[in-house]
């Protein structure tokens, strides 16, 4: 069975979404969402040997078998499901049908779940929805997965505003500090300082091992993924082996911004080091 839609079909949708024109944008949407549906019935049907992914690039395929440790043999899709789903859900935020965004998000998630946007978007709507548990759980979900700074902070201040609201001002100040170190100028991160510096100052006075201690306590990571930014750093190598640079430094910037650039350095020296390792034996 062909694929009914394409890549180009969801960025056509995408103009009216962009112009503002919701209603056309959602019948197209509709239409291209139940020929995507009777495909996925007929062709893509997991099994425990096989499971089915619209991955955007290699990092998000090697991130999801190094992070998730699924042992079933990845096959990429023809069309971006997520990316379709994904915008299915921003009609029905639109329309204020929030259940089906949640459900379209769920599916956004499942199709690609190293998007951690789509989670976070996800996360919100759960909130939106009055389940507090499922956006906590969410947004911690995202801290294994992140492979931007900057969504790891939104990630942390979640998790911040929730301790605050659970009377752990100390937790949220470990949430804050990493919101700041990874990405300062965020405006999450920015009201999370806010709401801490207004409600509880006498954190402030407190240690980072102090702080970041209670955090792991509640069982939050106190740093983003090694494995991912290990990831992004055997990619970025790859880009550059292939000549392609630009794309072989976003994944270093982004492995930078991740984790910082002197734990950046040790990696790739590691990495290195297992290339020649690798080469020798193969010799």
């Amino acid at each position: 069975m062909e694929t009914p839609i394409s890549e180009q079909d969801i960025e056509y949708a995408e103009t009216y979404l962009a112009a503002g024109d919701i209603s056309t944008a959602s019948q197209m949407l509709e239409r291209y969402l139940e020929l995507a549906e009777e495909y996925i019935a007929e062709e893509c049907q997991a099994t425990d040997e096989v499971q089915y992914f619209s991955f955007q690039d290699s990092f998000e395929r090697l991130c999801y078998a190094r992070v998730e440790h699924d042992p079933r043999r990845i096959v990429a899709v023809p069309a971006p499901f997520d990316r379709l789903y994904s915008d299915v859900a921003y009609v029905c935020i639109q329309q204020q049908d929030y259940e089906r965004a949640r459900d379209a998000l769920v599916q956004a998630v499942r199709w690609n779940p190293m998007n951690c946007k789509y989670r976070l978007d996800l996360a919100e709507i759960f909130r939106a929805l009055g389940d507090i548990q499922e956006w906590a759980a969410l947004s911690n979900s995202v801290l294994e997965r992140a492979s931007d700074g900057r969504v790891a902070a939104r990630a942390y201040s979640n998790l911040g505003q929730l301790f605050i609201d659970q009377d752990n001002a100390v937790a949220a100040s470990g949430c804050a500090r990493l919101a700041v170190r990874l990405a300062p100028a965020d405006a999450r991160t920015v009201a999370l300082m806010d709401r801490l510096a207004k409600e509880h100052p006498e954190v402030a006075k407190d240690s980072d091992d102090h702080v970041l201690g209670e955090l792991s306590i509640q069982g939050i990571p106190t740093s983003p993924s090694a494995d991912v930014a290990i990831c992004l750093l055997i990619c970025a190598s790859d880009a550059a082996t292939a000549g392609d640079r630009a794309q072989a430094a976003e994944y270093t910037a982004r492995a930078n911004g991740l984790i910082g650039k002197e734990a950046c350095s040790a990696l790739i020296k590691m990495i290195r080091e297992a290339d020649n390792e690798g080469g020798a034996d193969a010799q």
